[in-house]
């Protein structure tokens, strides 16, 4: 027992800085974009499939490493709790830990075809111009790690042919929810944010204005969920798993505007995983 709980000191720190959760919901999403392109699962190449959802992983554990070793400064203020600040991970081993992970997604997307190859290192390169400069640019950075959100969507597409609609449909829904999801984050580490100089919306315009922002943001996600219904594609189990999950992106928006305080915002931050979770579920429920 003791052997174990040594062993977990040394590599628990490693976990938490992948963002297990995060990580395996980007996987997830990848085979959600290939589920959207081809509902047969026969058809698909189950080497290639396994592949994408280890490139989805790695290079979003990669994009989580990279991100708390640009932030370490600003986590001792917000999260002196976390791996690097409180000193159970070095900055060092952080950056190694961060290329490994990189060279494994890039490694696997190079074996599913140049396509893939292609979108995963967008995916690095946005992951790093985020990082390294572009979450001092607000918004726009918010948007650069949506990016990153919604690209697995149709990643997961050309992995067993081309993607569809529903792909680009779940591609953008995840693009508006997450960057909502960010700029709720941006209320959450206030503090530390305005002290090292990184313009969210919170810090350039308030805690007030940017739970507008987030809101909109939730409910324009909202109002793109409908459109199966109106192609023909909607099924039952869809818009029902799909009307809970609107229900919950707008409980948390009226939640947030009603509690903009950074305790109000870090419900929310968390409340939208599971209503993302849930989303993922509805799109996988487009053909029963």
């Amino acid at each position: 027992m003791t052997h174990l709980l040594t062993s977990w000191m040394r590599v628990g720190p490693y976990v938490r800085l992948l963002r297990p959760v995060n990580s395996v919901m980007v996987g997830l999403a990848v085979l959600v974009g290939a589920y959207l392109a081809e509902p047969n699962p026969s058809l698909w190449d189950i080497w290639g499939t396994a592949l994408g959802f280890v490139t989805g992983f790695t290079l979003t554990g990669f994009s989580m490493v990279l991100n708390d070793y640009f932030d370490r400064d600003i986590d001792a203020v917000n999260e002196p709790g976390r791996p690097i600040p409180s000193g159970a991970v070095k900055p060092s081993g952080a950056l190694v830990y961060a290329a490994l992970l990189s060279a494994v997604g890039l490694t696997t997307s190079t074996l599913t075809g140049m396509g893939c190859f292609m979108l995963a290192a967008l995916s690095t390169v946005l992951s790093i111009g985020y990082t390294s400069y572009g979450k001092r640019l607000g918004l726009i950075g918010n948007m650069m790690v949506s990016g990153c959100i919604a690209i697995p969507f149709l990643y997961g597409g050309l992995l067993v042919g081309n993607p569809r609609l529903s792909n680009l449909l779940a591609a953008s829904t995840a693009f508006l929810s997450n960057t909502g999801r960010e700029v709720t984050k941006g209320i959450v580490d206030l503090e530390g944010d305005r002290r090292f100089g990184v313009e969210t919306v919170a810090v350039r315009y308030g805690c007030r204005r940017a739970a507008y922002v987030a809101a909109a943001l939730y409910t324009s996600a909202v109002l793109l969920t409908p459109i199966p219904f109106f192609t023909g594609d909607a099924t039952l189990g869809y818009l029902i798993a799909v009307a809970v999950t609107d229900l919950g992106f707008l409980y948390s928006s009226i939640r947030l505007l009603k509690d903009p305080s950074r305790s109000g915002a870090r419900r929310v931050k968390n409340q939208v995983v599971a209503w993302m979770l849930l989303g993922l579920l509805a799109f996988t429920l487009l053909e029963f």
